[in-house]
């Protein structure tokens, strides 16, 4: 298995260029990868607008994908995620979390994938490699005796996000059949095998076409053989044209997930953090509540029922702020407006934080000590030294979009 290096990282899959004319990135070393983090013909702000209003194109192949198979593969799903495998179809994908055992820790969020009664893919992050990938060796030598296991960690695969309104009809326009496909049939959470058609004229081997993504738009992410990637991604941006789709980086993927509502690893989830305390409860199925047998359940099972209710709840909560004046960043202290000058003044703290180029407003992801948690709780967060009046509000900040088959929209 390769291993990461921030002193000599690697290129990731797509060219810096856009359609058939020269663009600069902006390159900066991530988790072993050196990646954009925005292209010259737009600024961070703009390309974050131009992903809502538009699509865009983002290279994500830094994460690490994963195939696991074997008669084990289900047992040690539901050893190390609260997710209910069982009951998840093929071909469908559920976001869920690995687990620390008796703590009940998030070792690190990732999206699972049934491609077959006992074959899954999923997705990992990349700053979390190592780390993960010994956790994981660890779990499937403790899972002997429950099945055999096969797992692959799909290096050299690309990975490409394809987000915004416009992209089922981009990634349409690139595929050998788009009919037999069916993209208007494919809703969020779900994902087909498919072919797009190269500049050569040939067919590229088959892609995985998941819908979702981090940007809380409609889009896919699109898993492609190391032969096919850069040819895929060139496909992509020359048939749909500079006026339809565009090349994006991490600055906007990061302010756009925000506006999600959606967690970035090390920031506002870590090993010391549980799913309730994340408000990711709903990865929980139900019939995990009640059958557990996953790491940390007692902790985890015990912290979804109020003290009230006999369980012991949870001594902090995510949630979202609105935040006057200057933008909070990470770390910034929150406190109790009733209780500043005093020693327990201090509530939480922000976890992300960035001016919303949607909304016009400072928004933030931030844990408060519970009890502070509910919207419309007036808080003061500090920032640069000053006290900044905010909010407690509801996420995701920003609507939604994914394209689903009843209304609504995903937790954030």
């Amino acid at each position: 298995m390769a291993t990461s290096s921030e002193s000599s990282p690697s290129r990731c899959s797509l060219p810096t260029y856009h359609s058939k004319r020269e663009i600069s990135a902006q390159m900066v070393p991530f988790a072993g990868y050196s990646m954009p983090v925005q292209y010259s013909d737009l600024s961070v702000g703009e390309s974050h607008k131009w992903t809502r209003e538009k699509a865009s194109l983002f290279d994500v192949g830094h994460m690490v994908q994963h195939r696991l198979s074997g008669p084990g593969a289900s047992y040690l799903l539901e050893r190390v995620t609260p997710t209910s495998i069982a009951s998840l179809e093929m071909y469908h994908s559920t976001l869920s979390c690995f687990l620390h055992p008796v703590t009940g820790g998030i070792v690190d969020d990732t999206v699972i994938t049934r491609l077959g009664p006992e074959t899954f893919y999923f997705v990992t992050n990349a700053a979390c490699r190592e780390k993960d990938l010994a956790y994981l060796s660890t779990e499937i030598q403790s899972c002997k005796g429950n099945g055999s296991i096969d797992w692959q960690v799909l290096d050299g695969w690309g990975l490409i996000a394809l987000q915004g309104p416009l992209s089922a009809s981009v990634l349409e326009d690139s595929l050998v059949d788009p009919k037999k496909t069916g993209l208007r049939s494919l809703y969020f959470g779900q994902c087909k095998e498919a072919s797009v058609r190269l500049a050569s004229g040939e067919a590229s081997a088959s892609i995985l076409v998941s819908r979702g993504g981090y940007t809380g738009e409609d889009g896919f992410e699109i898993s492609v053989s190391p032969r096919f990637v850069v040819q895929v991604a060139e496909q992509l941006l020359q048939t749909a044209g500079s006026d339809r789709l565009r090349l994006a980086g991490l600055g906007a993927r990061d302010s756009l997930r925000l506006e999600a509502g959606m967690c970035l690893y090390g920031h506002d989830l870590d090993d010391s953090t549980t799913p309730v305390e994340a408000g990711l409860s709903w990865i929980i199925h139900k019939d995990r509540r009640v059958s557990g047998g996953f790491h940390g359940d007692e902790k985890v099972l015990g912290q979804l029922r109020p003290v009230k209710e006999g369980g012991t709840g949870v001594p902090r909560r995510r949630v979202g702020l609105i935040v006057d004046g200057a933008p909070a960043r990470e770390g910034a202290e929150i406190m109790d407006p009733a209780a500043v000058g005093e020693e327990n003044a201090i509530i939480g703290n922000v976890t992300s934080g960035c001016p919303s180029p949607t909304i016009g407003k400072n928004i933030a992801m931030s844990y408060v000590k519970d009890g502070f948690h509910k919207s419309g709780t007036e808080l003061e967060v500090l920032v640069r030294g000053k006290a900044r009046k905010a909010v407690v509000v509801k996420m995701p900040f920003v609507k939604s979009r994914y394209w689903k088959q009843t209304l609504g929209t995903a937790p954030g």
